[in-house]
């Protein structure tokens, strides 16, 4: 029990620094702002930030909402009876449908978007982790379909599924900074949704299948 309540208070601590430090960024900028300030927000101690967050861009996109091993964790998860491309879409639906912060559908994310653009560092880091989960979820599938060293087709569809996820999050901003409603975006973008869907070929839909059985989404 008291370690549960240990990890409880911990979580507390991580969600209280990172929203004293999400606050402060969009209200002055990111780099405008120290981690002595976040810290004096946050009502802890500098190191007790450093503690929680390795690193300044971790306080805006965390390691474990943004992971380099995102697309290849879902995919690894899928259920009997889902490809690769199948996966990837019904995550895609679920995370809207529930309006996940990850997926920039959290009450007031047009403004944390702007600060994210005004900050180079920001965007480099948002740059690199779009590569690395493509590099990640090809090498997953070649190790599961057992593709010979050098076949294209791993990183073909990884790098298709990559740009799917990318095409969601860029139609979520653009309809973000344009003043949209979560409600409404989420709306137009499980109809972009349907819409690649229906353009991905046989091949890629059907490529990786895990075993038998349904997938829904």
């Amino acid at each position: 029990m008291s370690e549960g309540l240990r990890e409880h208070k911990k979580r507390q601590t991580r969600r209280r620094i990172s929203e004293a430090a999400v606050g402060l960024f969009v209200e002055r900028g990111f780099d405008a702002v120290t981690i002595a300030e976040v810290a004096a927000a946050a009502e802890v101690s500098v190191n007790t930030v450093y503690n929680y967050f390795e690193a300044k861009e971790d306080l805006v996109l965390p390691p474990e909402e943004a992971s380099p091993q995102r697309l290849a964790d879902i995919v690894r998860q899928r259920p009997p009876g889902c490809s690769a491309a199948g996966a990837v879409l019904a995550r895609l639906r679920e995370e809207v449908r529930v309006r996940e912060r990850r997926v920039g559908l959290s009450a007031g994310f047009g403004r944390v978007l702007e600060m994210m653009r005004a900050a180079p560092t920001l965007t480099a880091r948002l740059e690199a982790l779009a590569s690395q989960m493509t590099e990640a979820l090809a090498e997953l599938l070649a190790e599961e379909t057992g593709a010979a060293p050098g076949d294209p087709l791993p990183r073909a569809v990884a790098w298709q599924l990559g740009s799917l996820h990318a095409l969601v999050l860029s139609e979520i901003g653009r309809r973000t900074a344009a003043g949209e409603p979560p409600d409404a975006i989420a709306e137009a973008v499980l109809e972009l949704l349907d819409v690649v869907e229906g353009l991905l070929g046989e091949r890629m839909l059907t490529y990786a299948v895990r075993e038998e059985g349904p997938c829904s989404g």
